[in-house]
């Protein structure tokens, strides 16, 4: 999986199936992180859903969490600010 470390944050691909039957981090697939949400994807629910999933999985603030490129693709490019590239691997490691 491609994780790049920029200036005190790292950016990641993530790839969302929304209207899951529960929240989930399911791992690294085709080279991004796989997420299921259970938020629908219209007005930003889904979103929000995957910045509060990322934060609480990192243990970071969700204003750390943004969401640089793909809002309205499944496949998207997220970065977070204040954790490292050992973090976000502890989370595929996990699953």
């Amino acid at each position: 999986m491609e994780i790049r470390e920029r200036g005190g944050s790292v950016v990641i691909a993530v790839r969302v199936t929304p209207r899951a039957s529960r929240d989930a981090i399911l791992g690294e697939r085709d080279g991004t992180l796989k997420v299921r949400l259970t938020a629908p994807p219209v007005d930003d629910r889904a979103n929000d859903a995957l910045r509060r999933l990322l934060a609480e999985s990192l243990n970071a603030p969700i204003s750390a969490v943004r969401i640089v490129a793909g809002e309205k693709s499944r496949t998207k490019r997220v970065a977070i600010e204040g954790v490292t590239r050992a973090q976000v691997l502890a989370l595929i490691v996990e699953k």
